[in-house]
This record gives structure tokens, sequence and C-alpha cells, in this order.
């Protein structure tokens, strides 16, 4: 292995995680990509070559959460240590209303926004901690911080994700490894969740923007390198 570094993208899809293979790249990381198809990301693979980036697909189901520490070690076994790890979930876990929400609906969203990027981080941590070094960045929404009637079940396991992270940061910050948070209250432009939406004739909610995933990769290259937050909210809230 040379001294590159790598960050490992779980959930990279084509809107946000080809930002971030763009933007850490070009840095001269490795990148690893993870998602549960795996024709999509080879041929993510190729686009990145094409530009000079090195990058390795590693299809997997991120809610098979007795998988990850193995495909942790699959990720290091081929591309050295993971320095970066970003948790940026995707998929077609929709909003509950609170008055709707039980555990059997709880469960599935529950596996994908809090306890998947929780073993995420449990299986990096090792390795960073005994390196000294490493960051864990996970990406979620609005609704982490900002209760909306009507938009419950992901707000409450990304709110939990979240107080993780908070916690984790404080614990591990003084031994050399970031943990930190973006929650998102936007719609992101270029991902497969915008396309589906306009696919089915859908209009995107008013009060949400549009966001460049290529904005919300420089603010997460910021948390990493600069770590002097915690959290990031993007676009910015405004101050009451």
């Amino acid at each position: 292995m040379t001294d590159k570094k790598t960050i490992a993208i779980f959930g990279a899809g084509t809107g946000l995680g080809a930002s971030l293979a763009t933007r850490f790249g070009r840095e001269g990381y490795r990148v690893a990509l993870i998602a549960r198809r795996a024709a999509p990301l080879q041929a993510r693979v190729a686009e990145l070559a094409s530009v000079g980036i090195e990058a390795a697909a590693f299809p997997a189901d991120l809610t098979n959460l007795d998988g990850i520490p193995a495909l942790v070690r699959s990720i290091e076994d081929r591309q050295g240590s993971i320095d970066v790890a970003v948790y940026q979930p995707v998929g077609n876990v929709g909003f509950v209303p609170a008055v709707e929400l039980d555990a059997a609906k709880f469960q599935p969203i529950a596996n994908i926004f809090a306890f998947s990027p929780i073993e995420v981080s449990h299986a990096v941590l090792p390795g960073m901690l005994a390196r000294g070094d490493g960051a864990i960045v996970v990406v979620g929404g609005l609704t982490a911080t900002v209760p909306m009637p009507g938009l419950s079940g992901v707000g409450p396991a990304m709110a939990a994700a979240r107080n993780y992270i908070f916690t984790l940061n404080a614990e591990v910050g003084p031994k050399g490894v970031y943990a930190g948070t973006i929650n998102i209250g936007a719609f992101i432009d270029r991902s497969a969740g915008l396309r589906a939406m306009a696919a089915a004739g859908a209009e995107p909610d008013a009060r949400h923007p549009i966001i460049d995933p290529d904005h919300i990769a420089e603010e997460l290259w910021s948390l990493v390198t600069k770590r002097d937050r915690v959290e990031a909210m993007l676009p910015q809230m405004p101050v009451s």
C-alpha cells in the first residue's frame, strides 16, 4: 500500500456520493463506494478512473448489521485503513406521522438511520483510535433537529444518530478522532430520490430548496479538515 488515505462512502449514490468521491479523490484519497447494487457502483468506479481517481466498489446491504464488520475489513484489506468514513443513507423509507408510528414501522427506519451508522462507526473506530487519527461523518436531515408534524419516524432515528455523534466526538476527539454530522434541509440535486420524484410527476416541497451536492461535499471536507465544529446545517438555518 502507498501512503494514500482512504474515504469510505457508505450509501454512495449519484448525488452526494458522487460529489464526495470527486472532492476527496482530487485531494489524493482512494475511494471506497458502498451501496446495494453492483452495476451502478462499477459505473461510478469507471467514471472516477477516467479522471484519475482510484476507487473500488463494495456492494453491500447496510441494513444487514451483522455484515458490517466484515465489510469494513474487506475495504481495509483492499484499500488500506479507512481514514474518513461517511454514512449517508439512501433508501425508500418514507416519513410516518407520529400518531401512526409503532415499533413495527420504526424498526426498518431505525435500521437505516440509527443502527447502521452506529455499527459502521463502531467498526471503523478501533483502527482510527489505534492510529490516533480519523474522521466519521453521518449525513442526516433537518427533522433530526427540527421536529415537524407528519414527518416522524425518520426524524427520531436520525436524532438518535445525531446524539450518538455528539457524544462520540466528545469521547474520541481528545484521542485524535473526529465525529461530526451534516443535516440537510433540502432536496439534493442529481440524486436518485430527486429523479424518482420527477419521474413520478411529483413537485418538490416548496419548503425545501434544491441544493448542489458539490456544496455539501465542500462543507463535509471543511468539517473533516478543520474539525472546528461537530455539526453543519445546510442550508444554514436563519438566526431567530
